[in-house]
């Protein structure tokens, strides 16, 4: 009989998890110097190994699901560094994500722990409810509130209530949105559901949009559909697909994550001709290649298998790196600073491939930076719901960055790009942070930089 079926805690929570996922872990301490949160805090459990003993503790029975342990274990970014560090191949993810959904979901249904204690923010809240929940996954709702943040940027108007002070009357974490805000532009229309090979057609391929994404980042979204043309695939965009589910799974709402599971499942299965199915942002790439673990961890008992679609998933740099990108011969004289998103690098693991593509562009100096391993701060809706530690990643991010003395900062995901931005403007730095895909769409065209800076 394992230690987890003699010491059963009377929640209930982590049951679900193999036991022998915690027994991985040596515990010799080699992810604690990989750990963004334990090298801030210098806290044990903090630390990786200190949160694995932790749940641990309270699968085994021996610890009681306090606030202040549920405090520790939100404060992990779930950036996965520690498993790049780990010489045992702990699958940190495979521990921290499932063990969260059933301690939110608990704490959601209200059930009593074993110690009496000051009660967690109920969720959903107000927060989760209206704007994490309701607003951010949909595209179209997202469009329809970017619309007056687009003018008041266009008439200046946002610049003068933040001078003003009036932005400091709104809720904490709308004032983080509003600080997080890109520089928005004119809107660009949809992609449209099919977008030609340019030459002879080498692949087909379904383009992944996403929520946030696609209402903030379309740019992108265009730059990467016309560098997969100009390398002769063909762009499906199936319309039907929706958020990749991130959201809801890394706050605790297992149900609403697994019907979005299913129907982005469904909506790309539906075209047997793709070859890939590509994605542009880390975090949402990461999610996607992860289905069919978390459909085993929290939906065992259904029909659902998405085996099939997460085979195809890729990476944009991924996949025209096995691809074989053609030369790109546009001339972009520019220092560039890289950023490895954290679920690119390390749940990912993809390095190489950005920079090669990035390397490929004439005129280009790529730099690297110190601390690459560390995240950001940003880890999806982190720096909403964890405003002091993500402030805090975040300036030591960009003081990282700011050394190399970079004319563009370049990042493979679009929760990394509002962080950045974000702080290189609290920083007094107007340095523009980009995709990969488009400095690689400029070069194709032989646009100019002062297109998108």
């Amino acid at each position: 009989m394992s230690e987890a079926e003699s010491n059963p805690n009377a929640s209930g929570i982590g049951q679900t998890i193999p036991y022998e996922r915690f027994l991985d872990c040596v515990h010799c301490g080699l992810c604690t110097s990989a750990c963004p949160t334990y090298v801030e805090t210098g806290d044990e459990n903090d630390s990786p190994r200190g949160r694995i003993y932790l749940m641990r503790s309270v699968v085994d029975g021996r610890l009681n699901l306090t606030d202040k342990v549920k405090g520790h274990l939100d404060l992990c970014l779930d950036c996965r560094s520690c498993e790049t560090a780990c010489p045992s191949g702990v699958q940190y993810g495979r521990l921290i994500e499932p063990f969260r959904v059933e301690m939110h979901e608990t704490s959601t249904a209200g059930s009593t722990p074993v110690e009496t204690s000051p009660p967690t923010s109920p969720r959903p809240d107000w927060f989760h409810r209206w704007i994490m929940y309701g607003l951010f996954p949909n595209r179209a709702r997202m469009a329809w509130a970017l619309a007056p943040a687009r003018w008041m940027q266009r008439l200046k108007l946002d610049r003068l209530a933040q001078s003003a002070g009036l932005t400091r009357l709104l809720p904490e974490r709308l004032r983080r949105m509003q600080e997080q805000l890109p520089k928005l532009g004119k809107p660009l229309p949809p992609l449209p559901e099919f977008l030609p090979a340019k030459g002879k057609r080498r692949a087909t391929v379904g383009l992944f949009l996403g929520c946030v994404a696609d209402a903030m980042f379309r740019r992108t979204h265009w730059a990467t559909a016309r560098v997969l043309q100009e390398n002769g695939c063909d762009v499906v965009i199936p319309q039907a697909q929706t958020c990749c589910g991130a959201i809801h799974y890394h706050s605790g709402a297992s149900k609403p994550a697994i019907d979005l599971i299913r129907q982005n499942a469904r909506v790309f299965s539906d075209d047997n001709s793709l070859d890939a199915i590509i994605v542009n942002v880390a975090g949402c790439g990461s999610m996607l290649k992860d289905y069919t673990h978390i459909v085993q961890e929290i939906a065992a008992d259904s029909d659902l298998d998405p085996t099939t679609f997460v085979s195809r998933v890729k990476d944009v740099s991924e996949f025209l790196a096995d691809l074989g990108p053609r030369e790109p011969m546009g001339t972009i004289n520019a220092v560039v600073a890289y950023q490895d998103a954290c679920h690119l690098q390390h749940a990912q693991q993809i390095r190489e491939q950005p920079r090669k593509l990035l390397s490929m562009i004439p005129g280009i100096t790529l730099q690297s930076i110190a601390e690459a391993e560390l995240c950001c701060g940003a880890a999806g809706s982190y720096n909403l719901t964890q405003p002091e530690m993500a402030d805090r990643l975040g300036r030591r991010k960009v003081s990282e960055l700011l050394k190399v003395r970079p004319d563009i900062v370049v990042t493979g995901n679009a929760g990394c790009s509002l962080q950045l931005q974000a702080q290189l403007k609290k920083a007094g730095h107007s340095v523009a942070v980009l995709h990969p895909m488009e400095l690689l769409d400029l070069s194709y065209r032989s646009a100019p930089l002062s297109e998108l800076v």
